[in-house]
């Protein structure tokens, strides 16, 4: 998980394609699969607003760690809300970032500031830190400081760097084993769904509206599954495939993420006036993997070596707000050898501070968790560098982010199977080109939740899409959030097609600072997924 920085891209609305809007009874009664739950607690709501949201609340909740003995050891849940206004009441709308790892707190209050007033005002908008995550207790940070530069070179073209980068996964999983052993057992998705359980129980509502991003949408299928008699309404934007937890992910991701780092290149090579860079993609991306290899020699200011320039590019791949940025700072470097904006960029966009050490240690207790890794790392390599052949980008800069799960301090459980028959129309979100999680999960998830409908983003290679600027999408969000509408298209995998926002414009254009809905989701939602 990083910090992002707050930066602003050009929007521009396209209409939607002709489909069937069909209402839904999203609170016809469902059966009960009802799974044991600690007693509701009451909610003692406090203000903590903000200047951007000022209706801001804040309480935290007691569940139990082992939801198995809900009369054991306690955890606190940090929450937020923001409370409603409208005599309609739909009850709690509860959102998430996605991670694992990302806070929540604060995207309470951008959903709620982003969506229609009528219809933000008909529900209490919830968020949440997970348990492990931010204001939560406890809250993981299991090595301060693992990723402070410069780290060896993510690339492992000989044996002394490939075992400088497994000491340092190993290192890590050895550290999160000593100083929460008593924890990691319960940090994983099964564990996090039933606290959104219990969040429900505390609010007293007996169904649950939720809006997840990213792994959110994994955390709401799972809850579903648990629960599908409890959920009234589901959103799940950009979702991950559920047929790739969470092994097989990665290396989809490093295909896709390959993908789009070749589509910022040749944006710059679009945009060779304001760069300089050149006209032809190819030559951008040469130069792009000159300038890496320079860095892994003399790492630019002693802070960017080789895998720091990875990280502070990575986002690119998740929102082209930042190509602007991220051009200038290539351009400076590679043109004029001058290493400032390249330290700030890095600063801005790759940099890890204390907040996002948590993060990084929720997301590994997680997915290391959830489901099983190999343990020799073989396979680890043997597939990494045969996917480098073909997707040099991020192959192992994203294989080492991982490599703990290799030595994991506790065992692993199975997949969920989302599959899901028992839940009203659910509305899932997804850009064609999404590299964190890649547009066939998306397909994947439409089929296994019957009755669910899937909204595309055409020709879109971001990730989180709506309440981004997109008013195509944002319609169909209103709509379902509104009274359970959803799209119904004919034919195709798709329900309903909206097309992709153009990409931002470079920064001296007045375009780049015409919208910054976009720049302050991306900046709530966590890198990694």
């Amino acid at each position: 998980m990083r910090q992002r920085a707050a930066v602003l891209c050009g929007a521009a609305v396209i209409a939607a394609g002709t489909v069937t809007a069909v209402p839904a009874d999203a609170s016809a009664p469902r059966p009960a699969h009802p799974a044991p739950v600690a007693p509701a607690a009451g909610l003692h709501w406090e203000k903590c607003a903000t200047e951007d949201y000022p209706t801001l609340q804040c309480a935290s909740l007691e569940v139990p760690l082992d939801h198995a003995r809900p009369r054991g050891r306690q955890i606190t849940l940090a929450l937020s809300r923001v409370p409603h206004t409208a005599g309609t009441y739909q009850g709690p709308l509860l959102v998430n970032p996605g991670g694992p790892g990302g806070s929540g707190l604060t995207l309470a209050g951008f959903v709620a500031s982003s969506l229609p007033a009528k219809v933000a005002a008909q529900y209490d908008v919830i968020g949440f830190d997970p348990r492990g995550v931010g204001r939560s207790t406890p809250a993981l940070d299991c090595l301060p400081g693992h990723f402070d530069p410069v780290r060896p070179d993510s690339l492992p073209d000989t044996p002394d760097v490939e075992q400088a980068n497994l000491a340092r996964a190993k290192s890590f999983a050895d550290a999160c084993g000593e100083k929460y052993a008593d924890v990691l057992p319960y940090i994983d998705t099964v564990d996090a769904a039933r606290d959104v359980d219990a969040i429900r129980a505390a609010l007293g509502a007996e169904k649950l509206n939720y809006f997840g991003y990213s792994y959110g949408t994994y955390l709401g299928a799972v809850y579903a599954k648990l629960h599908p008699d409890r959920v009234r309404r589901l959103v799940l934007d950009s979702v991950v495939g559920p047929d790739d937890v969470w092994y097989d992910a990665n290396l989809n991701q490093d295909l896709a993420f390959n993908d789009r780092h070749r589509a910022f290149l040749a944006w710059i090579a679009e945009h060779d006036a304001a760069y300089g860079l050149g006209s032809d993609p190819e030559r951008v991306e040469a130069a792009w993997y000159a300038m890496r290899t320079a860095l892994a020699k003399r790492p630019a200011g002693g802070k960017v070596g080789a895998s720091e320039l990875e990280d502070t590019y990575m986002p690119g791949g998740y929102y082209n707000g930042y190509w602007p940025y991220l051009a200038e700072a290539f351009a400076a470097y590679a043109k004029d050898e001058d290493t400032g904006p390249l330290v700030e960029a890095y600063e801005n966009f790759g940099a890890l501070d204390a907040s996002g050490d948590n993060g990084y240690s929720v997301y590994t207790a997680v997915q290391c968790r959830d489901a099983a890794w190999p343990r020799d790392w073989d396979e680890w390599r043997d597939d990494s560098w045969d996917l480098y052949e073909k997707a040099p980008f991020m192959v192992w800069n994203n294989a080492w982010y991982n490599a703990p799960c290799a030595f994991w301090p506790t065992g692993s459980g199975q997949p969920v199977d989302v599959a899901n028959g028992e839940l009203p129309p659910v509305l899932l979100f997804q850009a064609t080109g999404d590299a964190a999680t890649p547009y066939e999960g998306g397909v994947a998830a439409h089929r296994l939740l019957r009755d669910s409908a899937l909204v595309v983003e055409e020709g879109g290679g971001n990730h989180g899409i709506t309440l981004s600027g997109n008013d195509c999408l944002d319609e169909h969000l209103a709509a379902y959030l509104t009274d359970g509408t959803v799209p119904r298209g004919g034919g195709g995998e798709a329900d309903a097609v909206c097309q992709a926002l153009p990409d931002p414009k470079p920064l001296e254009s007045k375009a780049a600072s015409t919208s910054s809905r976009g720049s302050t989701l991306h900046g709530l939602l966590g890198f990694r997924r």
